[in-house]
């Protein structure tokens, strides 16, 4: 009996399937991301805690090896992320706050110098620019702000979520033993160790994006401080500040902290200064690309730059600054499952198998 020609070739049915495919992700990607920010409440002290986690699990590891207990030992290590976090929430703070008149003022200079210089509209002023910029702000921050009851139900909400975070943090430090008896609960049959390996791989891209980062910020926030305290560039200290919270959004932090930097030394200092906080900047940023990351953060997930700049441009369309910050640490989990989907695909002998079900 002859077999019936098939209705579409087979490179269309090929494509076919591989749209299904996408659509079926983007469906589950866009239901998951839905519901995260439906139940954001909830969501976000979780993922808090995931970084925190990530972030000081070696720390308790170190106490239980030698000989704590584990419930002690993630106590003594959330202590310790309260003054981590406390402490430089406290110099940064402090450092903004008593260098800040002088950043706003040298921006403000550095603004009109280029209204002045470029004839950006001939009645044109800075301070005409503030002015609208705050009646716009208490335009719609009226509404935005719903006055001080909400300013309270604000301030609460994010006190709530911290401690929450806080707790959530104890609790994964302290039964971290526990996840792998977890994952084999959960998993399908036969799934177990794959879904363990799975969630190594993503938490170790995390952990060793937060600590990479951590460390390159410090790095970066000194060194550029250090420029700027020579140069005698005002409000150094607090451009810093500005330089250690910034790198923890790739690129785009960086990016902004340092353009500040240099309007600043520009308005104060004039346009030689300006040109070497500008080199400061730039050999800084040199020196993280070239050195820093690929030594510190060789072992973490690599990604490509675009994909970094999309992340966090989705980040902030969904959830704003938060989004942001968390978009690259949900990213490198990401990509860290992929790669072991794809090890795992491969096989012991790293060749993926041939044929239609590995094409």
């Amino acid at each position: 009996m002859q077999t019936p020609k098939p209705l579409l070739p087979d490179g269309a049915r090929r494509t076919a399937a591989w749209c299904v495919v996408v659509l079926l992700v983007t469906g589950v990607a866009a239901v998951a991301v839905w519901l995260c920010i439906t139940f954001k409440t909830a969501v976000t002290p979780v993922l808090l805690a995931l970084l925190g986690t990530a972030l000081l699990g070696p720390v308790h590891r170190w106490l239980t090896a030698r000989g704590m207990n584990r419930s002690l030992a993630a106590g003594l290590t959330c202590v310790l992320l309260v003054a981590v976090v406390g402490g430089a929430g406290y110099i940064v703070v402090t450092a903004l706050v008593d260098t800040g008149d002088q950043i706003v003022r040298s921006l403000k200079d550095a603004g009109q110098w280029i209204i002045d210089h470029f004839g950006i509209g001939k009645n044109t002023n800075v301070n005409d620019l503030v002015a609208n910029g705050r009646k716009l702000v208490e335009r719609f921050g009226a509404s935005a702000a719903g006055g001080l009851l909400s300013g309270i139900s604000l301030i609460g909400s994010l006190l709530a979520t911290s401690v929450l975070a806080l707790l959530l943090t104890f609790f994964f430090l302290r039964d971290s033993d526990k996840a792998v008896n977890l994952a084999h609960a959960v998993a399908p049959r036969g799934t177990g160790e794959l879904v363990e390996a799975m969630g190594r791989r993503a938490f170790e891209a995390v952990q060793g994006f937060m600590r990479g980062t951590t460390f390159i910020a410090l790095i970066d926030a000194t060194c550029i401080t250090i420029g700027l305290l020579i140069l005698s560039v005002p409000g150094a200290v607090g451009l810093g500040a500005l330089v250690f919270v910034g790198a923890y959004i790739p690129y785009l932090g960086a990016f902004l902290s340092g353009a500040v930097a240099v309007l600043v030394a520009f308005a104060d200092r004039g346009p030689v200064i300006a040109l070497w906080a500008l080199g400061v900047v730039l050999a800084v940023q040199v020196l993280e690309g070239h050195v820093l990351q690929p030594m510190i953060q060789s072992r973490t997930v690599q990604m490509h730059p675009a994909t970094i700049m999309i992340a966090i441009t989705a980040g902030a369309s969904v959830a704003g600054l938060l989004g942001m910050l968390l978009a690259v640490p949900a990213c490198a989990a990401a990509f860290g499952i992929l790669g072991e989907l794809r090890a795992e695909r491969a096989g012991p002998s790293g060749v993926q198998p041939s044929g239609p079900s590995g094409a």
